[in-house]
């Protein structure tokens, strides 16, 4: 199976994150940072994941630019997954989290979604990962993968 990672990361906890996610897959996946995706790649992709930091409830700037660039014929029919970093915290949670709205970007250009969108929680803005995470983020892939 042929699959991209595809991120954005402030931190440097997202970018953790989706290389562990793309290690998990296995050998087919790669790992991208938004702003350096050729959209050509995507025509070949069996299984897409993005994941990006929680920024006022949204994707980066990045990630979103991304995504507004993905055509529909670049993933209809194609394996979807999403995934954010975030706070834990009372206000994080009314403004959303951007794995949801990431999801319903790649689904409503046609993508099928293989599991929930996923979120992976940080110690404060900065990071770093809670404990566990990284273990997390291997097994969900593993999961979403098969």
């Amino acid at each position: 199976m042929k699959a991209m990672v595809v991120y954005d990361s402030l931190y440097g906890n997202t970018e953790k994150l989706a290389r562990a996610i793309g290690g998990a897959i296995g050998d087919e996946a790669r790992v991208v940072r938004a702003g350096d995706v050729s959209l050509s790649e995507l025509e070949s992709v069996d299984l897409l994941v993005v994941g990006s930091p929680t920024q006022g409830g949204r994707p980066t700037p990045a990630t979103r630019d991304f995504l507004d660039k993905v055509s529909k014929s670049a993933v209809e029919s194609v394996n979807v997954a999403a995934f954010d970093t975030r706070v834990t915290s009372r206000w994080a949670a009314v403004f959303g989290y951007a794995a949801g709205r990431i999801a319903k970007s790649l689904k409503r250009k046609g993508g099928t979604l293989v599991a929930s969108p996923e979120g992976f929680f940080v110690e404060g803005t900065e990071g770093p990962l809670k404990d566990g995470e990284l273990e997390r983020a291997d097994a969900w892939a593993k999961r979403i993968a098969g």
